[in-house]
């Protein structure tokens, strides 16, 4: 029979590819012999943050306990074991957000209005305004600028934080953070879903997933997956290992992958079973972004049919 620290062991060597440097506690061994202690010692060998290990062992816990027995190979993804339900929406406190495409394709973010016509214009299926302004009037005008630009067009339009302004201008959903479910009150989340807003969030682990799940949002947004430079992370890059993980943990939700992804990294994001992928300076950036966007969509679709 293995010991705790055997079995630890075992979990490191089979699931390395989900390890990560960062964060990660060297000395971490088993408390006990439960699968619980030994599961979390291991994810936080594997640099897992605290609050992920916890839920990671929590999970292998009742995986456990559901088949008779603890499997270091089984790396845990049964939505029954980490307490959430099989479909999205349900369980979730209160109706959830109107659904969206469950692929929602190639997921352009853009500064600008502009940008947002000339995206939709050059037919991407989905796109975000990002657009970052102190002035309340400025923010409002782009807005409603960017839904006239997607109107006649086959695109999706969200808008990224200004939610209010985004109800107002008949906006098709709004992309959300992590630090905004701090502070939107369960009415407010209740103003975006009643007006029929999809619902967008980005998550970051296996915690912040449970969390944003627990409202019933329209997609997840899960990174970032590389390193990007586009904004400052408190989270370290996944990885595709974990994406992976996480996108067979919630395989029947709507999955968007962001993060430094450009063409060459698709293979590996398409393999991991998510239906988007999100993309800002390989298209923003590019010297023929119609171009650029086109073959993006076109290795996305190919990709789709392996």
């Amino acid at each position: 029979m293995s010991t705790p620290l055997e079995l630890m062991q075992q979990i490191l060597l089979r699931h390395s590819a989900l390890g990560l440097d960062s964060n990660a506690d060297p000395q971490a061994v088993p408390a006990d012999a439960s699968p619980h202690a030994v599961s979390y010692a291991a994810t936080r060998r594997l640099g897992f943050i605290p609050a992920d290990a916890e839920v990671l062992a929590s999970a292998w816990q009742r995986q456990s306990e559901r088949t008779g027995a603890f499997d270091p190979e089984c790396w845990p993804s049964e939505p029954v074991d980490f307490g959430i339900a099989e479909q999205p929406g349900q369980g979730v406190a209160g109706p959830a957000f109107p659904p969206c495409p469950h692929a929602l394709g190639l997921y352009a973010v853009l500064p600008s209005a502009q940008w947002v016509g000339r995206m939709a214009r050059a037919g991407l299926p989905t796109v975000q305004l990002r657009f970052k302004s102190q002035d309340g009037a400025a923010v409002r005008a782009e807005i409603r600028a960017a839904v006239e630009a997607v109107r006649g067009t086959s695109s999706l339009l969200f808008i990224n934080d200004h939610w209010r302004e985004a109800i107002a201008a008949g906006a098709y959903g709004v992309h959300l953070g992590q630090e905004d479910l701090d502070t939107l009150s369960a009415s407010e989340l209740a103003e975006i879903r009643d007006a029929g807003l999809r619902l967008g969030l980005s998550t970051h682990g296996y915690a912040e997933m449970l969390r944003a799940d627990a409202v019933g949002p329209s997609y997840l947004a899960l990174g970032a997956v590389f390193p990007t430079t586009l904004k400052a992370m408190v989270t370290p890059p996944q990885g595709t290992g974990r994406l992976q993980a996480y996108a067979r943990l919630m395989r029947t939700r709507s999955l968007v992958a962001i993060g430094g992804i450009s063409a060459e990294q698709l293979p590996e994001v398409a393999a991991s079973g998510v239906g988007s992928f999100a993309v800002v300076r390989a298209i923003t950036g590019a010297e023929q972004p119609e171009a650029a966007a086109a073959a993006l969509q076109q290795r996305w679709d190919a990709l789709q049919k392996i």
